[in-house]
């Protein structure tokens, strides 16, 4: 039998929902549950690895900000990782093609099909799917829990909408190897993954083990180009147009005049000067 650390943050939007459901279904597939809280997500990664000797595999079930607090422990044990989406975004699970449907989710756990993924990491802070200054970081502060749990994606459009009339442009210093660029952008976001912020995209083309970053920088003067930009975020071809810049690579550098908040994965973690920089297949998750 399989032996599998057992992570649900019970404060997930739908955790205390399918708690049980998920625990009888995992059981139901011969795989032994020691189930630990994740009540204090900074304690997550010290858990796993306290497991480390003693199961085959860690099951997390929650939204992005708990796989995220769990990311250094998953990169120091190599334990591979099963997803139970439980939060309101899912943005990593949408990712990896993980559905959102508690059994299906399960089933793929059993199944046994493993990839390996890239991370990034900003100021010695890892994130899955992105790393951000500017708007999204507003969006953060603004968006409460009450509201993700009332309603959702949604509550992430309409914080959106509300921050985005208020945002102004701030002056930064892009570095990557030997090309330097200073901009007056929105927002700086450098992706690891495909999917943020509910299911934008970072890159049309963006995917978790392509051992790259994306970086674009949204360089709007007023508001409502935002609306216009929108469709084409939702699809990763912002590229196409003259309000963004776009970098790729493994390695850059942000500046600001002075410290900006850093977003990982939708969590305020760390501040300017920046060292965003690729961890290639840095772990293993299961995948349909």
């Amino acid at each position: 039998m399989v032996i599998a650390l057992f992570l649900v943050n019970r404060h997930a939007r739908r955790g205390k929902e399918v708690l049980d459901d998920a625990i009888a279904q995992l059981r139901s597939l011969d795989i032994e549950l020691l189930e630990e809280s994740t009540d204090d997500p900074k304690r997550l990664s010290e858990v796993i690895r306290e497991y480390r000797d003693r199961v085959d595999l860690v099951i997390i079930g929650g939204g992005d900000g708990t796989l995220n607090a769990a990311i250094a422990g998953l990169v120091d044990t190599k334990l591979p990782l099963g997803i139970l989406p439980l939060g309101t975004a899912n943005d990593l699970a949408r990712t990896l093609g993980i559905p959102e449907t508690l059994a299906e989710a399960c089933t793929i756990i059993a199944a046994g099909k493993r990839n390996t993924i890239d991370v990034g990491w900003v100021n010695e802070h890892y994130f899955f799917n992105v790393a951000s200054l500017g708007l999204s970081v507003q969006i953060t502060r603004k968006l409460t829990k009450r509201a993700k749990k009332q309603w959702g994606v949604f509550a992430y459009a309409a914080t959106a909408l509300q921050v985005l009339i208020e945002t102004r442009r701030f002056t930064a210093e892009i570095r990557m190897g030997d090309r330097s660029e200073t901009v007056k952008t929105a927002q700086i976001a450098v992706g690891n993954g495909r999917y943020y912020g509910g299911g934008m995209a970072v890159a049309e083309d963006a995917a978790i083990d392509d051992q790259r970053l994306d970086l674009y920088s949204l360089e709007i003067e007023h508001w409502w180009q935002m609306l216009l930009l929108l469709p084409a975020m939702r699809q990763g071809s912002q590229h196409q147009s003259r309000w963004v810049q776009t970098w790729q690579g493994e390695d850059f550098f942000v500046y600001t005049r002075k410290p900006r908040a850093i977003n990982t994965d939708g969590e305020i973690t760390t501040y300017t000067p920046a060292h965003f920089r690729l961890i290639p297949q840095a772990l293993t998750v299961f995948v349909p």
